[in-house]
């Protein structure tokens, strides 16, 4: 599957044709939008959860297209290999921590957690990887120490700073990766277009989840999203276009 994209599928086809892509943190505020939408697409999905239980009732478990299985990314690369198994051809990783009093929470899911992902996709050659992190990850970098949301953000356990080595992780690592970096995430329904920058550009804006989902879905249908680091918000006044043209207006680095 390496240089090729995964093409959407007709829904109705048979499940055994359908392109299967793994997502980890399923049932999360992102990641289940991820999981309909991907559904909704015609492609199989393998839903990796930690609450199986949990998700039977948040996911659309009896859709024949979709599959749930146990996958808490900070048990090891080896146990999260076994969840994908050797039927998915893409990964898309929508985990993040829940705030409490556990300060090394943010490294165990954001940062070691999306390195065991990445680990685990090399023992089953999976070659396609999108991430769901965020805007600022980089503020250190942008100027942006003092903007209330970078700090905030890094108030529980330096999380900016922990997704930022797991990006740099994942960059090294040969893996055909597209990592989305969104803007402040609303459970709202969208409202105007995306905008879409390059890394280390956007320091704020917000975006509706269900948007976030849909580039990383249209993410795994086009080349111009190989290899790149994308920054994502919405704006009423932003013109709608294609997504072949706002990923092929990012440069790959």
């Amino acid at each position: 599957m390496e240089g090729s994209e995964i093409s959407e599928q007709v829904v109705g086809e048979d499940l055994g044709a359908k392109k299967k892509v793994f997502v980890a943190g399923a049932t999360g505020s992102t990641g289940k939008r991820i999981v309909e939408q991907l559904l909704a697409k015609g492609f199989a999905v393998k839903a990796g959860v930690r609450d199986i239980d949990k998700a039977k009732t948040t996911l659309s478990s009896a859709n024949p297209s979709l599959q749930i299985v146990k996958a808490d990314v900070t048990e090891g690369s080896d146990k999260l290999a076994e969840a994908i198994g050797d039927d998915s051809e893409a990964v898309v990783c929508a985990t993040g921590f829940r705030p409490g009093w556990d300060l090394l929470a943010p490294w165990k899911v954001d940062n070691f957690g999306t390195v065991n992902l990445v680990e685990a996709c090399r023992k089953r050659n999976v070659n396609r990887f999108i991430l769901i992190s965020s805007i600022l990850v980089n503020g250190a970098a942008m100027g942006q120490l003092l903007n209330p949301a970078y700090i905030f953000l890094n108030v529980f356990g330096l999380t900016l700073v922990a997704k930022l080595q797991a990006e740099k992780y994942i960059r090294k690592s040969g893996i055909n990766y597209t990592i989305i970096r969104p803007g402040g995430l609303r459970n709202d329904p969208p409202t105007g277009n995306v905008v879409m920058e390059p890394e280390d550009t956007l320091y704020e804006g917000s975006i509706s989840r269900d948007l976030v989902a849909e580039v990383a879905v249209e993410a795994l249908a086009y080349p111009e999203a190989f290899y790149k680091v994308v920054e994502i918000v919405s704006r009423p006044d932003a013109p709608k276009r294609p997504y072949h043209d706002l990923f092929g207006s990012i440069r790959q680095q």
